[in-house]
């Protein structure tokens, strides 16, 4: 599908210049999203792999991030001085740093759809009438009157580009901003991929969402051996996860998906298996909002259980009085890197795109990051083994410049709520 956009706004620092370009953000923002994953040639195999995820990472994957911010801010120690260079994702990182009040915050990613999320969400904060409202339109489900809330308060001051996303109509005649009257993390391709989920418990007869009934951990882990781990041994469901387009509904490219089979027996159902069993069976679920949407399909209501950060009522104030220390830039992480001057970075959050990168992207990045750098600068990413990928792959140089703290990462690593990935790790920059 074609999106039409009749005008395209660049940043230009924090101004918008408008040109008519349609391809800028629509078949650009595939080619740009292209250009982190090919690897391979474009009629072989792999290259025709690479080139699907391409097409789908082209348009909304994560409706929520998922990546526990409770860990990454501990990890990174945030405070007040701090200046932030994230990737944007599905921005509830971005919104959950500002409760520890950073000096700034650069949020950067290739998907388009992903910026006018965050650009939205941006608005959101600054415009909704109250914090009741806020939580309305991004945590509960079945809000029948976000749109006209969207209209009233937050359309007239997004750009024209992320305005034109979320009023762009489909076939029904149905204007996309509409998702958020009904359950807006039931859309994209992770909610689609978590759909899938459900559908395939059913069709082995089990009903996933039965795991809200659990009342402790014990019955959590109870539900998960006796009805959720047969499933993975279906020689269907192996046959179907050994295909790397099963994956790329959790927005996991083909890359990737051969780092992540490494941790397991040799089969993705193994790996899948496990990293359910940590979801479901490590954390109880009235602290661990990403099981309900795993499970539940929504977050809690307020007093049900544990809530983002940036939907928790305490928070609400210290984010609103924060929002404008955020910029977002839909821009290539290296590229915007290589525009910031020495020294000038505190932090850094790399997600789990590294997982995509070629050994020349890794080293491009981790010269920037270590020139951007300030002293005592910290880095944290993800991975979908346990290892860092680091070693043997970026210069000697570069690593050189960094102590990465390996037991902090293991415990880190256990404790992120998401449950997904098989290693959080954590670099700081070394004194001169």
């Amino acid at each position: 599908m074609t999106l039409g956009y009749p005008l395209a706004a660049k940043q230009m620092g924090n101004h918008f210049v408008m040109t008519d370009v349609s391809s800028d953000l629509v078949f650009r923002r595939g080619k740009e999203v292209g250009k982190a994953v090919y690897q391979n040639r474009a009629l072989s195999k792999a290259g025709i792999s690479e080139r699907l995820f391409a097409f789908l990472f082209s348009g909304l994957v994560y409706p929520q991030i998922w990546e526990d911010p409770d860990v990454d801010m501990e990890a990174m120690q945030l405070g007040e001085a701090h200046r932030i260079v994230t990737i944007a994702s599905g921005g509830c990182n971005i919104l959950a740093y500002l409760t520890r009040s950073p000096a700034r915050i650069d949020a950067v990613d290739l998907n388009a759809a992903h910026i006018a999320l965050n650009r939205m969400k941006l608005e959101a904060v600054r415009r909704l009438p109250s914090q009741g409202d806020l939580f309305r339109f991004f945590g509960a489900a079945d809000t029948s009157h976000n749109s006209q809330a969207y209209d009233r308060f937050i359309a007239p001051h997004l750009d024209p580009v992320s305005r034109h996303y979320w009023e762009r109509r489909n076939w029904r005649g149905r204007r996309r901003i509409g998702v958020f009257d009904r359950n807006f993390y039931q859309t994209g391709l992770l909610g689609l991929f978590i759909a899938m989920g459900h559908r395939a418990g059913k069709f082995f007869g089990v009903n996933p969402a039965r795991m809200m009934e659990a009342r402790n951990i014990g019955e959590q882990r109870r539900f998960f051996n006796e009805e959720l781990a047969p499933v993975f041994d279906k020689k269907l469901l192996k046959w179907a996860t050994s295909r790397k387009a099963s994956l790329f509904g959790l927005g996991i490219p083909p890359a990737q998906y051969d780092s992540l089979i490494t941790s397991g027996d040799g089969t993705m159902a193994s790996v899948l298996k496990a990293r359910l069993e940590k979801l479901a069976c490590d954390f109880p679920l009235e602290n661990n909002y990403f099981a309900w949407q795993a499970f539940a399909r929504r977050y809690p209501e307020p007093g049900e259980a544990a809530l983002p950060a940036y939907l928790e009522k305490q928070n609400y104030d210290t984010i609103r009085g924060n929002i404008d220390r955020v910029a977002i830039h839909h821009a290539n992480l290296i590229e915007f890197l290589a525009g910031k001057d020495a020294g000038t970075v505190d932090r850094f959050i790399l997600l789990d795109a590294q997982d995509w990168m070629t050994d020349d992207q890794l080293n491009a990045l981790w010269s920037e990051i270590s020139r951007t750098a300030s002293a005592g600068a910290r880095v944290i990413f993800r991975t979908a083994a346990e290892p860092s990928l680091l070693p043997g792959r970026v210069s000697t140089s570069l690593l050189d410049q960094w102590d990465y703290h390996k037991e902090a990462s293991r415990e880190f690593s256990a404790r992120d709520r998401s449950a997904i990935y098989g290693g959080f790790h954590l670099y700081e920059k070394r004194a001169a």
